[in-house]
């Protein structure tokens, strides 16, 4: 193993104990055990671990200092979810360290393990590997070994990893905006964007063919095509589904604002009109829902409560006290005039939030 790459927590991997056992050891704490002690002596003495003044200064429990990762800040979404958490840490006397690994899994672990290795009091997980259908062991397995001496908090779901979830209440979106198009007399809807790979994806994916069927309308597979999360997605995605010369669908739904832009590129260069031929619906209700027209209807999510919740866990997991394993945010849709020609007042917040 290289220089480089000795902390705490490659340490305590290697000698089978938690982090916090290594800084008990290295900080010469009583409360281990003679066996975990030489385990964790023996790896030190292999590898001739000098460790910096900051490893040493473990001995002191709070730093005020709590770690915030987020997947790709270049995504609306995720930079204004992160500027909320960065305001309601100053409100409470925090101070955060901001990593973003661009969804990448090595920088991602590198990120996660050098929050410990800066004594980071509690970590925010936003996106990136907490956002996967399925669980990663290595990863869940890296979470466990964080989680036995600081409290992670995720908007995502970490399956066999002992971490608090604060969530959005994305089905309920789905619901919100499925029924606002029904109410508009659609019928023939399609679902354009995302990876299934990603869970919020996957699940919203699975509610909207749901909502299909207990409405008895019947599924169609091109209707629910794949696409990266960007605006190039949405257009050839909505390109594809013109070339097919079949059925089209008279609304869209979108993962995110992103896609909704591709989309409606696509549409107008068909010379069709928005809402008039087709609606166009999406999700996370960012700064571009003002940049097209017309302008976009979305679900919202209430970024200051959602944000104020993570860093509200946070703080009480790190002062010991109970937090329920999961909280939910209710979603609300802001409709516009991408889905009815004669929108309400534009500061007008929603016709109906979802319920918990």
């Amino acid at each position: 193993m290289a220089r480089s790459e000795l902390n705490i927590y490659t340490i305590a991997k290697e000698a089978g104990v938690s982090p916090s056992t290594v800084s008990r050891v290295m900080t010469r704490n009583a409360r281990v055990s003679e066996e975990k002690r030489r385990r964790v002596e023996e790896v030190i003495r292999k590898y001739d671990y000098r460790p910096n003044a900051l490893a040493q200064g473990l001995a002191n429990p709070k730093t005020k200092v709590i770690g915030l990762l987020s997947s790709d800040l270049m995504n609306p979404y995720y930079a204004q979810l992160l500027t909320k958490c960065e305001y309601e840490m100053n409100l409470q006397g925090y101070y955060p360290m901001i990593f973003s690994p661009m969804n990448s899994y090595e920088l991602e672990v590198k990120y996660l393990q050098k929050m410990f290795d800066m004594r980071a009091d509690a970590i925010i997980l936003m996106g990136g590997k907490s956002d996967q259908l399925v669980t990663d062991p290595e990863y869940a397995d890296l979470i466990n070994r964080l989680a036995e001496s600081v409290p992670v908090v995720t908007t995502g779901k970490v399956e066999g990893a002992r971490c608090w979830q604060v969530a959005i209440d994305e089905m309920g979106g789905v619901d919100l905006a499925m029924e606002h198009l029904f109410s508009l007399g659609h019928r023939h809807i399609a679902m354009i964007g995302g990876r299934n790979h990603v869970k919020s994806t996957y699940d919203k994916r699975m509610r909207y063919k749901t909502i299909l069927r207990s409405h008895g309308i019947t599924f169609r597979e091109r209707y629910l095509p794949e696409s990266d999360y960007d605006i190039e997605g949405g257009y050839k995605c909505m390109n594809r589904l013109f070339d097919t010369n079949r059925t089209m669908p008279t609304a869209v739904m979108t993962i995110n604002d992103f896609s909704a832009v591709g989309v409606m590129r696509s549409v107008k260069e068909r010379g069709l009109r928005i809402p008039e031929d087709m609606a166009v619906v999406s999700f996370d209700n960012t700064f571009l829902v003002d940049t097209v027209m017309p302008r976009l209807t979305s679900v919202c999510y209430d970024y200051d409560l959602l944000g104020k919740t993570l860093v509200d866990t946070a703080v009480r997991l790190i002062n010991g006290e109970e937090v329920p394993a999961v909280q939910r945010i209710p979603s609300r849709l802001v409709v516009r005039n991408s889905t009815v020609k004669t929108a309400p007042d534009p500061d007008w917040q929603s016709c109906k939030t979802s319920e918990i």
